[in-house]
């Protein structure tokens, strides 16, 4: 039989779909975090549709899952792969679209009865949110060897319960040698999460690199008092100080300029009442850049800030790092060929960074990595309005079909 000529849109989108279902909100959109209940019924639709698919599915010791269609010879693999779990409001694209995706690349195949000469997997990854345990990207970085997994185990949620004991309560701590595959190359196809590609008309984002990410939780210690009878100037007020620290890691974004970004996505005060001074508060401090060199900067200005607030205001202040990035590079030569394919196949395309962190970082040290983006419709993602056209995702998949089988067959 023939080469594939393309992959099956409506089934893509249909696998899209009932796959969103599982965990689906209200109104549209997804909660699915890692290694919940909704997050096993996801795996089990995955594992099962790999399966159908005559894919040799294997679980690692952090429950990533890879399914590996046979080659003509025994050479590492080409992987296709992205995750499945998603934030508290999710949607239907976010990490779902690269590992559906990869299955239809691998039914096309199937179908035209086409062998290629490295074998050719599909994998999704544990946690890659970061919504539930920290850091992001766990599973990826533990499979490629960044991370510890044993110290990643032992990372608690918010209500104190492991990974290790999350993974095992859902039948997913598997038994496959973390750190012990590697690829050909690794591919992933995600929807951009921002307004470059939309606002500019374009079809195909071939992805240059990945921006630093650092996270930081900060937990200040105050005084809690009557909000009426204490003076101003006797004040040691947790809830001030958060919410300084908030405006200053904006104003610092704006001040650096350039590509730097500062979220404080988590606030929160105790004993938060009308009436009384804060007397604890926690943050989270997300702090990204594609310059390595200036998200120290970045780094160095908070902590000086935290220093001399703390003075200021009477308070202690302690902070954590969550999770440290450093900005990732993606093979030229991928990058290139993601372009090349797009313009080959009439896609418009642009070269970019990401602004947001990817299982394809975790591997791009250790292998020629490359990403592709497709639009989002205004920029909106970790949202239940999250949306990217068929026609995109369409032209996104087809790509990747074409760049999975040139690799597959070096």
């Amino acid at each position: 039989m023939g080469s594939p000529t393309g992959i099956n849109a409506a089934r893509l989108l249909s696998r899209l779909s009932a796959l969103g279902a599982i965990g689906g909100l209200p109104g549209g959109g997804v909660c699915r975090l890692a290694l919940t209940e909704e997050d096993k019924s996801a795996r089990a639709h995955v594992i099962d549709l790999m399966r159908q698919l005559g894919l040799k599915v294997t679980v690692d010791q952090i429950g990533n899952v890879v399914g590996i269609r046979a080659g003509e010879s025994n050479e590492s693999p080409v992987l296709i792969g992205s995750h499945i779990d998603t934030v508290k409001t999710g949607g239907l694209y976010d990490g779902n679209l690269g590992v559906l995706a990869g299955l239809e690349v691998v039914e096309c195949l199937n179908e035209h009865a086409m062998a290629t000469r490295r074998p050719l997997g599909v994998c999704f990854f544990t946690n890659e949110e970061g919504a539930r345990f920290a850091p992001d990207m766990m599973g990826s970085m533990v499979h490629q060897g960044h991370l510890d997994l044993d110290e990643m185990l032992s990372q608690c949620d918010s209500d104190g319960r492991s990974v290790s004991d999350a993974l095992s309560a859902i039948g997913y701590a598997g038994d496959e040698p973390v750190n012990s595959l590697r690829a050909s190359a690794f591919l992933e196809l995600h929807i951009e999460q921002g307004p470059v590609l939309e606002e500019a008309g374009i079809t195909i984002g071939a992805v240059e690199s990945v921006q630093g990410i650092s996270w930081t939780e900060v937990t200040i210690q105050g005084v809690s008092n009557h909000a009426g009878t204490t003076p101003m100037r006797l004040r040691h007020d947790a809830g001030y100080v958060a919410s300084a620290i908030a405006v200053f890691v904006r104003d610092l974004a704006l001040k650096m300029g350039g590509d730097q970004v500062g979220t404080v996505g988590l606030l929160e005060v105790e004993p938060n009442l009308v009436n009384v001074i804060a007397r604890t508060g926690r943050l989270t401090v997300d702090l990204r850049n594609t310059d390595n060199a200036k998200l120290v900067q970045a780094e160095q200005a908070l902590a000086d800030y935290l220093q001399c607030i703390a003075v200021q205001e009477g308070v202690q202040i302690e902070t954590k790092s969550l999770a440290r990035f450093e900005p990732v590079e993606f093979a030229a030569e991928l990058v290139d060929a993601v372009a090349a394919t797009a313009t080959r196949l009439g896609h418009s395309v642009r070269k970019m960074p990401s602004g947001a962190g990817h299982d394809a970082q975790a591997f791009a040290p250790n292998c020629p990595t490359a990403m592709i983006f497709v639009p989002s419709v205004r920029g909106i993602s970790h949202n239940i309005e999250e949306f990217t056209a068929p026609k995109h995702i369409e032209a996104g998949a087809n790509v990747l079909l074409e760049l999975a089988m040139e690799r597959a067959n070096l």
